[in-house]
């Protein structure tokens, strides 16, 4: 039979893939060079990306059902819809009918070809869900949004990658703990450390309700300047270094948590982390490092096991100076001379405390009115058991708490405290911080991969039942 007038006219729409074929091949055929090679590289970049979203497409294709009843988690499922969705891949949209099926009807209805595949939020495919959240940890939505435009292929909303860190954030603190320690299984201790440091510090953050108005209010009825961070509240960071024998650092675990009081989440995954690394190798020389924080130091020497305690010699300095200028001022050449002479006998003499704190308390009996000095003094003689700096060095030890101070940097303050930037208790500053910690402690991958299976589900046939694949169109 010959196909009729009507069947000739009819032509199979060009798939993306042949596209590309007749694209390489005319290119390949052709003599000259093209007039404009960053046009070349756009219009191939967008033939490949169509290719590669289509090629997407016909596999997640492969993920769905087509039957009456499907089976979750022992529970039957009916089939209520079949419907066209589009989702977000690397490539960029792709678009695939699949099966929708409930339960009952006050249920919401669960689609078999989304669990088994792993899709993200009912929208994102693994790649792109990965690559959206690595993105979010290092810029605001808005530049991602931008970065993506101009990469192309994948090109989601600002308001998508907003959302998507807050939706995984949540996944990750309902499973923390269990996350955690899977990592911290999967990982082995640096094979050159002989030591490792644990070092904790706080960094204020713009808060959304840091009680401001609360704050100013309390300041005016007690006679107080209205001036200051009143909006702001502490968000903490943590750090767990490894070192070699001649203190060379290998590895930082780098953690933050938004404003909690006491520090309470941090200082747990803080002691989580040691002891695990401790248990790993018993071996290890545990060597706590901070400022002159009090909380933090409570913590430190409570609730970790024994070892050298370092306060950070920058921060004495801090307070040597204060005490030096409380007497001479900042600009009298005694108070640098002093400054200079006293910081040198404690980074190098063995007993260097001691002597600095004799020298402060002729300070204190020669400016008796100067309160500042005293308190100073105090401070040395609460933490000289602290300030060995002379045999710590010997010792190949870390004397200060740099690390710490550069993970409040670059974790909060880089991403977080930018012109105009205010953060809820509630909001999405936890999932930033959590997922671009992971992104500075070479644990993304392996915390992605933990977050991804969340959304991976078995989805289970009846018995003798083949299902149908409907072929996935162009």
């Amino acid at each position: 039979m010959r196909p009729s007038h009507a069947t000739q006219q009819m032509s199979i729409p060009e798939s993306a893939l042949d596209r590309l074929f007749k694209f390489i091949t005319e290119r390949e055929a052709a003599g000259d060079p093209v007039d404009d090679y960053e046009s070349f590289e756009n219009e191939l970049r967008e033939v490949f990306a169509a290719a590669e979203g289509e090629v997407l497409a016909r596999e997640l294709a492969r993920f769905d059902l087509d039957v009456p009843v499907v089976f979750i988690d022992g529970k039957a499922y009916r089939q209520v819809l079949r419907e066209k969705k589009t989702y977000m891949s690397a490539a960029g949209p792709v678009a695939v009918e699949r099966s929708l099926y409930r339960s009952r009807n006050d249920e919401k209805a669960l689609c078999p070809m989304e669990l088994r595949a792993g899709v993200v939020e009912k929208f994102w495919t693994p790649r792109a869900a990965k690559l959206g959240l690595w993105t979010i940890a290092h810029m605001t939505p808005k530049e991602a949004e931008e970065l993506f435009a101009r990469l192309g292929a994948m090109a989601p909303s600002q308001s998508s990658l907003d959302r998507l860190p807050k939706q995984l954030g949540q996944k990750w603190e309902d499973n923390r703990i269990q996350f955690e320690r899977a990592l911290r299984t999967a990982e082995t201790v640096p094979a050159g450390a002989v030591l490792m440091t644990v070092s904790l510090d706080g960094v204020k953050l713009p808060m959304k309700d840091g009680e401001r108005a609360e704050k100013r209010s309390r300041q005016e009825a007690e006679g107080k300047q209205t001036k200051g961070p009143a909006g702001y509240r502490e968000a903490a960071c943590g750090t767990v270094s490894f070192y070699d024998r001649q203190c060379n650092r290998l590895l930082t675990r780098r953690f933050g948590r938004m404003p909690e009081s006491k520090k309470v989440t941090l200082k747990q995954m803080l002691t989580d982390e040691a002891l695990a690394a401790l248990e790993q190798r018993p071996d290890l020389r545990l060597v706590k490092v901070a400022d002159g924080a009090p909380d933090n130091w409570t913590y430190l020497l409570d609730a970790l096991p024994k070892g050298p305690a370092v306060l950070d010699f920058y921060h004495a300095t801090e307070h040597l100076n204060a005490a030096l200028v409380a007497a001479y001022g900042e600009t009298n050449p005694k108070r640098r001379s002093q400054y200079d002479k006293l910081r040198a006998v404690l980074l190098e003499d063995p007993r260097g405390a001691e002597k600095v704190i004799r020298s402060l308390v002729h300070l204190r009996d020669s400016f008796p009115r100067r309160k500042k000095i005293a308190r100073e003094l105090g401070f040395f003689r609460r933490n000289r058991h602290k300030m060995y700096y002379a045999n710590f060095r010997d010792l190949n030890l870390p004397i200060g708490s740099g690390v710490t101070e550069a993970a409040c940097k670059t974790l909060v303050t880089q991403r977080m405290k930018r012109s105009g930037m205010g953060w809820a208790p509630d909001g999405g500053g936890q999932s930033i911080l959590t997922f671009r910690s992971h992104t500075q402690s070479d644990r993304f991958d392996g915390a992605w991969s933990l977050v991804a299976a969340t959304y991976r589900h078995e989805v289970n046939l009846p018995d003798n039942v083949i299902p149908l694949r409907a072929k996935q169109r162009s």
